[in-house]
């Protein structure tokens, strides 16, 4: 991500961007993408940006999970089942819809 998209405006369309960087079989949080925004108090709008994302294939959010792991019982496309079947055909281990953090998570570069 360039300096001219990391600060402290938040836009969906960012979210969207950062969303593209998660490698397959890795997960991010909430928290991890409003950091790399600039500020971790766009949390809540992170989720919000993911609730109302227009493509769920183009913009991978069901690779969010909250800050203990724990996948989303509002997942846009299809809920929480929904979810824990795209990241297990990721290859992320899913149990009782949390994943390990300490072996999945992507933090983003911050520049």
């Amino acid at each position: 991500m360039q300096n001219s998209e990391v600060g402290s405006v938040f836009s969906y369309q960012a979210v969207y961007r950062l969303l593209c960087r998660i490698p397959k079989g890795r997960v991010t949080t909430y928290g991890d993408i409003a950091k790399a925004l600039g500020n971790i108090a766009f949390a809540r709008a992170v989720g919000n940006a993911l609730h109302a994302n227009p493509d769920g294939e183009g913009f991978p959010c069901y690779k969010v999970v909250n800050s203990l792991g724990a996948l989303s019982r509002a997942y846009a496309f299809g809920g929480l089942e929904a979810q824990k079947k795209k990241l297990e055909s990721d290859g992320v281990t899913v149990e009782n819809y949390r994943v390990d953090l300490e072996k999945y998570r992507f933090e983003f570069d911050l520049l």
